[in-house]
């Protein structure tokens, strides 16, 4: 054999060693910290952001790590310049799940809770592959040290609604049913965009690292936009509410305003659109368009109980 058919044969080699090599450490529980019976606070290793990542879950009565039988799953994803202890330090949930056998799980997504692997993961302390974590390393974790079982499901306030949307439409019949309370529906629109943009920018991160260019990434908009993702929610159940008004409603505490809740404006012409756009995909959904309300926790309980029924019957 000739020296170069030699070093040939032994770049290929090289080149199938690296093809074959190893693949990336998967994510990993690295603490757990019960706060009460039904309460564990965990910190996975997220090996696709290179860091550790806290995740809430309420477990169901009954529940135990060596069951031979598996749980549902309700995915509560948390808003913006919030974290993911906000659905139990704001809502009811514990008391509403009691008797839900199904795994509550509230995942961190960051200060800017914008729920997408980012264009450039490294755009800023709050950007990463979140969409990778939530979607891929916390559900293998889920299922492989926590009983998890196929049934999936939704929720989210505010940007956490948008993320349910864009999850359960990115990924056709991964969720069973899907819930936005107060969500930009659509990332296109400008003032809901400058919103976005100035929650990001606020908190370090570069804006432009989400999705890239709106111009020239305008591709990479359409596929994390609800609002284009509408025809992929077919067999999905749907749930969307907001107000309309922005004005205080009955469940504000006196005083609380400012007019910085005239955004709900906006939201509410969102999901009038999105509503529109799930028609016209002859996709059911229930929608509850209120008037005054404002952008605030009061509202997105009364809404969360207003869908649990459906949440929870999506999941058997």
């Amino acid at each position: 054999m000739s020296r170069y058919l030699k070093l040939l044969l032994t770049a290929l080699l090289v080149v199938g060693t690296q093809v074959v090599a190893a693949p990336a450490a998967a994510a990993a529980v690295v603490g757990e910290r019960w706060l009460d019976s039904r309460t564990v606070d965990l910190t996975v290793r997220s090996a696709a952001n290179n860091r550790d990542l806290p995740v809430r879950v309420l477990v169901p009565a009954g529940w135990s790590r060596t069951a031979t039988r598996t749980w549902p799953v309700l995915y509560l994803l948390h808003g913006g310049n919030d974290d993911y202890t906000s659905w139990t330090r704001e809502t009811d949930i514990e008391q509403l799940s009691a008797d839900a056998q199904a795994l509550i799980v509230m995942p961190e997504a960051g200060r800017d809770a914008l729920y997408a692997d980012w264009y450039r993961p490294d755009g800023g302390p709050n950007a990463g592959l979140w969409e990778t974590f939530h979607l891929t390393e916390l559900w293998q974790v889920l299922r492989s040290e926590y009983r998890a079982g196929d049934a999936r499901a939704v929720a989210g306030i505010s940007s956490g609604g948008t993320g349910a949307i864009t999850y359960a439409g990115r990924h056709p019949g991964t969720f069973r049913y899907a819930a936005a309370y107060s969500a930009p529906l659509n990332i296109f629109d400008p003032l809901l965009r400058a919103v976005l943009f100035k929650t990001a920018a606020d908190n370090g991160d570069d804006p432009t690292a989400i999705w890239g260019s709106s111009i020239q990434q305008a591709g990479n908009w359409r596929e994390h936009n609800p609002a284009d993702l509408a025809a992929n929610l077919s067999g999905t159940g749907v749930y969307l509410s907001s107000g309309s008004t922005g004005l205080p409603g009955n469940l504000d505490p006196n005083d609380f305003w400012s007019p910085v809740q005239f955004g709900e404006i906006v939201v509410g012409v969102n999901t009038r659109l999105m509503a529109r756009r799930l028609s016209a995909a002859t996709v059911p959904a229930t929608v509850h368009v209120y008037l005054n309300g404002t952008h605030s926790w009061p509202y997105w309980q009364r809404e969360l109980h207003a869908s649990w029924p459906q949440l929870i019957a999506s999941l058997g």
